[in-house]
């Protein structure tokens, strides 16, 4: 990018105060090619950053005569940058909904994602062990990895332990593999032998068995909590963040939604935004795996640590499980196995003393629930729970809320809970959701359209479920807005999959900008690029709100910013 007048951003300062960042602008030298999702003025052609905030917005001449105005003897002259002819700029990307530490880990130890086959999936084991010398020369050590999925093999069954077992350099050890959606487990033999005596059932989960009631190494849902898996220590989780957070920013993420913290994970944060500044805003969602009332187990934070960058006022609570696990909880049976309708994995009862706990107790409930019964009864809560409350102070969430009949689609506007979704979870599943669902349900499942229109305020927020799904927010934006796989295919062609639930580029932004923001409770601090928010921005090569659709996904990121600092790139 061209700088118009080269001062020094490092300047030194005299005066009265000193801002934190020197004051800059940065502009288009097309016209208004930064995007706001400022209602107010939705695009313009600059905007101003003083001490980490916006200061104005509008014309090259509007605010440098605003500056000029404005200035006093400490200050120096307007520094102005431009980028570059074709390229945009946006908000700050948010993730509404994504486990931070999980995709370091799975990035950093086996990753699956993609994997045709089963045998390619124990390649890729055996790579990893071969890669390892503290592992290969060490039986005993853990094997971790994600992103199995059997759906896309050309035989669609669960695998076996003793597939392990076929190969000698896998033989004896324990390892641990987490279906991609992180609702089943894949254990090896040795693993099985650790754990020694199964019950028989597992209260909202199950394990796996074969025609002789033998466990075959699969475990889904709350079984998983069965297996001895080690924690990681503070190191690993150190190792994990720093992955995430380099990955994070290269696409433009600046705030992240971490989708069910539990107590060790809030410690990690907790002590690393005491020490020193976090690299990217993060909104936990804290969570331990109990049906007693553990809000007093985790810290309250809003705004803590060096920046105020650190949020955990909100708790993550399950209904169910997966679809691709068949764990959604459906109100009838799976069309594809009639002889199951899913898995709730929580009593209705305990579940809404647990929320009208959370609830009394002032935290923010998100709530997961995939399947049209899992959805039918959190709402049911909610309406009783929160009847008379205001809903803009409490903001609900139903994390995912996937497959929901016509009428809680309904419900769920009217009442103003906020849907949180995920839309490659849409364009992933699509291949087989149907066949799962059949041809009823199918048309209020991924209702992405449907939810904005029945919203009181329009507000969708938009994730990944990262590790399940990509990183990279505009996947998302892409699923979102096209329906089509990243290959521009889908069973209905390349017009879309349901391509009446498509959301335009204005309303899919949005959602991970501004919707995302509110569902956080920081909408009058970040989301948009207006006067007195912080200065979170992203520059991008291209302009994704014009584009052809096939060139969404080519898109790079040349910067990213936060508090009016170049945390990615360069201006």
């Amino acid at each position: 990018m061209a700088l118009a007048v080269a001062l020094v951003l490092g300047a030194v300062f005299h005066g009265p105060s000193r801002p934190s960042v020197p004051e800059y602008a940065v502009c288009s030298p097309t016209g208004e090619a930064i995007h706001t999702v400022d209602p107010a003025h939705p695009t313009v052609q600059c905007i101003l950053v003083r001490d980490t905030h916006i200061a104005d917005v509008g014309s090259l001449v509007d605010i440098t005569t605003r500056s000029r105005r404005l200035l006093d003897f400490w200050r120096p002259p307007l520094n102005v940058s431009f980028i570059d002819p074709t390229s945009i700029i946006v908000p700050g990307l948010a993730d509404a909904h994504a486990h931070i530490l999980s995709y370091g880990s799975v990035k950093l130890n086996v990753d699956l994602s993609g994997c045709a086959s089963k045998q390619e999936v124990l390649e890729r084991v055996v790579d990893f062990v071969k890669a390892r010398p503290d592992i290969l020369n060490d039986p005993s050590k853990w094997i971790q990895g994600m992103g199995w999925d059997h759906n896309i093999w050309a035989l669609r069954e669960y695998p076996h332990a003793d597939d392990f077992d076929a190969e000698p350099l896998l033989r004896g050890r324990r390892i641990y593999l987490d279906r991609i959606d992180g609702h089943a487990a894949w254990v090896s033999r040795r693993v099985l032998q650790l754990m020694g005596e199964l019950p028989n059932t597992v209260d909202g989960g199950e394990i796996i068995r074969d025609s002789s009631a033998n466990p075959t190494g699969i475990f889904v849902d709350n079984a998983m909590s069965l297996i001895p898996i080690p924690p990681p220590a503070k190191a690993d989780m150190l190792r994990y963040f720093d992955r995430t957070v380099k990955d994070a920013l290269a696409v433009g993420l600046t705030s992240i939604h971490d989708a069910a913290t539990e107590p060790a994970a809030v410690e990690f944060y907790r002590e690393y935004a005491e020490s020193k500044k976090l690299p990217l805003r993060l909104y936990l969602m804290g969570h331990l795996d109990s049906v007693e009332y553990w809000g007093d187990k985790v810290p309250r934070l809003v705004g803590y640590g060096v920046d105020e960058r650190l949020s955990l006022r909100s708790v993550k609570l399950f209904t169910d499980g997966a679809l691709g696990s068949s764990g959604a909880a459906l109100l009838e049976p799976y069309s594809d196995n009639p002889s199951t309708s899913g898995i709730m994995r929580i009593q209705e009862g305990i579940l809404s003393d647990l929320i009208r706990r959370f609830h009394a107790d002032g935290w923010q409930v998100n709530i997961h629930c995939i399947g049209d019964r899992a959805n039918r009864v959190v709402l049911d809560i909610l309406e009783d729970v929160f009847a008379g409350a205001n809903m803009s102070e409490t903001r609900p969430r139903i994390e995912h809320a996937q497959i929901m009949t016509p009428e809680d689609l309904e419900r769920i506007g009217r009442l103003g809970v906020i849907p949180s979704v995920q839309p490659t979870h849409a364009t992933s599943d699509m291949w087989y959701a149907e066949q799962r669902l059949g041809p009823e349900r199918i048309h209020g499942a991924y209702a992405y359209r449907t939810m904005i229109q029945m919203s009181r305020n329009q507000i969708l927020p938009l994730g990944s479920d990262f590790p399940v799904e990509g990183i990279n927010p505009l996947l998302g934006f892409y699923a979102a807005v096209t329906r089509l796989s990243i290959s521009g295919q889908s069973p209905h062609g390349p017009q879309g999959w349901y391509p009446e639930q498509r959301l335009t580029r204005l309303q899919a932004l949005k959602g991970m900008t501004l919707d995302a923001a509110y569902a956080s409770f920081s909408e009058s601090v970040t989301g948009s690029l207006a006067v007195g928010k912080k200065a979170d921005f992203v520059v991008l090569d291209r302009d994704i709100m014009t584009v052809p659709e096939s060139e969404i996904l080519g898109t790079r990121v040349l910067a990213t910013v936060i508090d009016g600092e170049v945390v990615y790139g360069a201006l």
